[in-house]
């Protein structure tokens, strides 16, 4: 017996339009002297959440993208031996 294929309709190309503006959290941890990027995340709760466990001097910052590019920044908080001593 063989396998009768049925005719499918022709079906428009699908289109993936990319997402010009993107905002995320980003938590930061100094690291002998240098900033490094620990993680990022879309909800503010849980990149807060994160941040708190750490046991480095960090910060959690709120970035927007727009086109690939990073064109806004701002530090939501700074936590950890953010003073130095002489």
């Amino acid at each position: 017996m063989a396998l009768k294929w049925k005719k499918r309709r022709r079906v428009p190309p699908i289109t993936i339009e990319t997402v010009a503006r993107w905002e995320h959290f980003e938590v930061w941890a100094e690291k002998a002297g240098k900033w490094e990027l620990i993680a990022a995340f879309l909800d503010f709760d849980v990149a807060s959440a994160v941040a708190r466990n750490y046991t480095y001097r960090m910060k959690l910052v709120h970035a927007v993208f727009e086109d690939g590019r990073r064109v806004q920044e701002e530090t939501l908080a700074e936590l950890g031996a953010t003073r130095h001593k002489p």
